[in-house]
């Protein structure tokens, strides 16, 4: 383990990488690099939530002046894929091709139009005559899978669906020890379910890419993505070119939050170039992002809790009903998160977690922020505060008595991975007693009844919650990494791992210098094209500090070795047993030579040489993060209005490579988890359309609506990690909905299961509760 004293530049507040470009305006992000004359695409989308393509009339549209090109499920092929950006063969399954003669949600895709511009694409669209056979909707998860639904997936060439007569895209069931045994021998058994919906990223760019051929004719396809090798293997696959004819580039994106690792336009941006030779721009506008993006998985989830007297757990069990939506993108792999991530948190012999997941005629759910996680923690932390308050427990001390704590091993870890078998995971290190101590402090209460409001007005209390999170996907998540030496001794980092505005590009390049005993400004980051840089599973499952950096820092011990074999020659029997302190190579008489001059020597020395070196590197490994949010909330008993006063996020990360970078992942995940629990939610027509589609409805937090958000890092150097690294990207939305639900209940008496807490739905529990 490295002495935190002795960094130099990990462990430093410095600014990103890119920060100077950002705040000028560089054209950097997709829609500043599109081609001049490039063809504009447009999806005609579905008005019907179910409904089977009986025509389509194209001429109307091609008599458009400018249209180009009108395509439908009769002019592609069909090729049977998933949209989600997974390692391969990818766990969810292939139910998706490019076109289809059937639509399975409002804006699914019926035909695309290709034209010279924006505007002359949505005429030709409107004047696409189509004629459906609409079909029934099942919009419920519970109601999806009873016997007569409409089935949604009556294809025969998908692959991968769990049971499609039964609108069952996947299933997951593991079990440790006995769980109806303890449940028998528990003296008292606790059972409540609770209900999560559905909530959209929300990301500040939508999703966006455009293609073209080069001089060699190979496709390019520049996009924003959180997963550009993905894509490469996918529109492959999909459009039948060999990988080797592809060049995937991510430039900056604007925002990701998991939404953007999805196959949502480049399948089909890259066939219409290959159909046209020419570049062709595809984009998704805010209301097409609520339909066609990505949400959370809505879910229904049960816990049952068998105890001893004294408040020990000895059996307990999950039950996850989940919404996919019309697809089954990330459809086994999120809830098995929602188990593996949540149930473990407390210590049982007896484990069980049972998760259907359904199609619905609903948008699709797929990868976010916690993927999976916030729904199993707003289960699993209200039902352990309802458990205590049951038994006349103090909450935290409930909590710590079943904790588990580091030296423990995770039971459950090896039986369920994301959609297979996982691995074996023993927590080294645990830094929740702390986190509890910092976040508890941070917000002590301004009591019952603030200063200036009636009693009988609003109330005010404070509740928390604990979580664990994980640190990459064991088996499967892997990074590479090239650095390359220059003769002025700065060094070039070639990553595949994408920055989604994370600072990923800035905390590797932090790692990379450490090694090599060099500045910040010494490296010189090049990230996230498919020709140019090493493999990377992408930006998701928190795993690009861990995975990713490791790689670097074998990459830049691989070039510091080489270096210091270009030291020994120039000091020749001086030499001795050479050290190395802060980049100068030390001989044992104490004669030093710096890395700048060891790089201009390997080019220009007897022994001229490119140093160049790289690493990969594959995690089986995934120490658990610990986190513990402690929030005030002020409900008005009037309007049923849920005011966050004060709240404080305090995460055991590790070791924080860039500690500025580590609090804005907290801040930025706690004001997501406010989101999720107060205001954000899709709401539908009876006939499957989203009435809010528009930023004007949907009620995403802005800056005015939040408070303070304190954030605390705390480290305890997990021997595993790359400078003692976990995650932090995460872990942080997982607690915030049920700390403010404890609130809620803790100022009013009235236990909230149901996501989320708007006005109406608190009034109208507090109405029912004679508060």
């Amino acid at each position: 383990m490295t002495n935190k004293a002795d960094l130099r530049v990990v462990s430093r507040r410095l600014p990103k990488v890119d920060a100077g470009a950002i705040v000028k305006g560089a054209p950097h992000y997709t829609l500043d690099m599109v081609p001049a004359g490039a063809l504009y695409a447009k999806v005609l989308r579905s008005p019907h939530a179910h409904a089977r393509i009986k025509s389509i009339e194209c001429d109307r549209a091609m008599d458009v002046p400018g249209v180009m090109l009108v395509l439908t499920h009769e002019d592609v092929p069909r090729v049977p894929f998933t949209t989600a950006g997974q390692n391969f063969p990818e766990p969810s399954p292939y139910d998706t091709v490019m076109l289809d003669n059937k639509v399975r949600l409002v804006g699914d895709r019926v035909a695309v139009v290709v034209a010279t511009d924006e505007l002359t694409a949505e005429r030709g669209c409107k004047l696409l005559e189509v004629d459906y056979e609409v079909l029934p909707v099942v919009m419920d998860a519970r109601d999806a899978i009873r016997e007569g639904a409409p089935i949604i997936h009556d294809e025969t060439d998908s692959q991968g669906i769990h049971d499609a007569g039964s609108n069952l895209a996947a299933r997951v069931e593991v079990e440790v020890g006995d769980v109806e045994k303890g449940f028998s021998q528990a003296d008292q058994v606790f059972e409540h379910t609770y209900s999560v919906h559905y909530v959209q990223h929300v990301t500040m760019e939508p999703h966006v890419c455009f293609s073209y051929l080069d001089s060699s004719n190979r496709l390019v396809i520049v996009t924003a993505t959180q997963v550009p090798f993905h894509v490469r293997r996918i529109v492959a696959r999909v459009n039948q070119v060999p990988i080797s004819r592809i060049r995937v580039i991510k430039p900056r994106i604007g925002g990701g939050f998991g939404g953007k690792q999805e196959i949502i336009l480049e399948d089909l941006c890259a066939h219409l170039t290959l159909r046209t030779g020419k570049p062709v721009v595809m984009e998704l506008k805010r209301d097409e992002e609520f339909y066609c993006g990505r949400t959370r998985h809505p879910q229904y989830v049960t816990f049952k809790t068998g105890l001893t007297r004294d408040g020990t757990i000895i059996a307990n069990e999950m039950r996850v009903m989940a919404n996919t939506g019309a697809y089954g993108s990330h459809g086994l792999t999120v809830p098995s998160n929602t188990g593996s991530k949540s149930l473990p948190l407390y210590k049982s012999p007896n484990l069980r977690y049972v998760a259907d997941v359904a199609y619905t005629n609903l948008p699709v759910a797929g990868a976010m922020r916690g993927y999976g996680a916030p729904q199993g923690y707003f289960g699993l932390e209200s039902h352990m505060d309802e458990i205590a308050h049951s038994l006349g427990m103090d909450p935290l001390e409930f909590r710590r008595k079943n904790l588990v704590k580091q030296g423990d091993t995770d039971p459950i870890a090896a039986k369920l991975g994301e959609g297979k078998e996982g691995f074996e995971r023993t927590i080294r290190t645990c830094g929740l007693d702390e986190c509890i101590e910092l976040a508890s402090r941070a917000v002590p209460g301004s009591g019952d009844t603030p200063s200036g409001i009636p009693y009988d007005r609003k109330k005010r209390a404070v509740g928390f919650a604990v979580c664990m999170h994980g640190t990459g996907i064991p088996g499967d998540d892997m990074a590479g990494a090239t650095i390359k030496v220059n003769e002025d001794g700065s060094f070039n980092l070639l990553i595949g791992a994408t920055d989604l505005g994370t600072g990923s590009d800035t905390v590797l390049a932090q790692m990379a210098a450490e090694v090599l005993g060099v500045g910040l400004e010494d490296i010189i980051v090049y990230s996230s094209d498919t020709d140019s840089t090493p493999f990377d599973v992408g930006a998701y499952g928190s795993s690009t500090t861990y995975v990713s950096g490791t790689a670097v820092v074998q990459a830049a011990e691989k070039v510091r070795e080489r270096l210091k074999e270009v030291a020994l020659e120039l000091m020749g029997d001086d030499a001795g047993d050479m050290g190395f302190d802060h980049g100068f190579f030390v001989s044992s008489s104490g004669r030093r030579i710096h890395v700048k001059e060891a790089a201009l020597k390997s080019f220009y020395g007897e022994d001229k040489q490119q140093i160049a070196e790289s690493a990969s590197f594959m995690t089986v490994d995934c120490p658990p993060p610990f986190c513990a949010c402690f929030v005030e909330v002020e409900i008005d008993l009037d309007t049923g209005r849920v005011r966050v006063i004060d709240i404080a996020s305090a995460v055991d990360l590790g070791r924080a490579i860039n500690p500025t970078l580590a609090e804005g992942q907290i801040v930025g995940s706690v004001a997501m988890g406010i989101g999720y629990a107060l205001s954000e939610e899709m709401t539908f027509s009876d006939s499957g359309k989203m009435l809010n589609a528009s930023l004007m409805d949907y009620k995403v937090p802005a800056s005015v609506d939040l408070p303070d958000i304190k954030a605390f890092l705390v480290e305890t150097d997990e021997p595993s990690g790359p400078f003692g690294v976990k995650s932090v990207g995460e872990i942080c939305v997982d607690n915030v909905a049920p700390a403010i639900a404890n609130a809620i209940y803790n100022a009013t008496g009235v236990r909230l299961r149901q996501l989320p807490f708007t006005p109406e739905r608190v009034l109208n529990a507090l109405k029912e509760a004679g508060v």
